[in-house]
């Protein structure tokens, strides 16, 4: 097997998903993947800390989030830097890869495990949009309900966009659900 090779990040993820929906999720292994991608266990876990994340990533989203909001100017109302964030992450993320979310999500939906840890990663989520916020100056209450909201805005949208046969992008659920909230809240 080559040291080095091209893509092997992706090539992995594809391998894995190709496995967990002819096996299942329990049923894969490690090796299996990186037999099926032609890899090693070596460049396996260089990507990916386990198989379950495959499907999440570590902890990119949360960088991300972290990110963007460390470099806003001062003043952005913070419903706006959530929208701006959200429409951010949905074109630079998600986008791209509607087919591929997909599959993972039918295979995350059947899997306890995977379940959960899509929860442990919501609250990762959670936890740095409110922690950005404070950095920002907001008040811990205040921060708190926005890493709340951030992410059911988030998880509404990509939920009503993976179910959705349009080929409507994520930005417009994502505006369809802020608009709902806005009008439902008077905000």
């Amino acid at each position: 097997m080559a040291r080095w090779a091209p893509d092997s990040r992706e090539r992995l993820r594809t391998a894995a998903l190709e496995l967990f929906a002819e096996r299942g999720f329990a049923a894969t292994t490690v090796p299996d993947i990186v037999l099926r991608a032609g890899l090693t266990k070596r460049t396996f876990f260089r990507h990916f800390s386990d198989k379950r994340e495959v499907f999440f990533g570590d902890d990119e989203i949360p960088r991300l989030a972290a990110g963007v909001l460390a470099a806003a100017p001062a003043g952005v109302v913070p419903l706006d830097l959530v929208t701006e964030g959200l429409r951010t992450l949905a074109t630079r993320r998600f986008e791209a890869q509607r087919d591929h979310m997909r599959s993972a999500r039918r295979i995350i939906d059947a899997e306890p495990s995977l379940r959960e840890r899509d929860l442990r990663k919501q609250a990762d989520l959670r936890d740095a949009v409110q922690q950005g916020f404070v950095d920002r100056g907001e008040d811990e209450l205040t921060a708190r309900v926005l890493g709340g909201l951030t992410v059911e805005l988030f998880q509404t949208a990509l939920e009503g966009w993976l179910a959705d046969d349009d080929t409507a992008p994520l930005t417009d659920h994502l505006d369809r659900v802020l608009s709902r909230m806005r009008s439902t809240f008077g905000c």
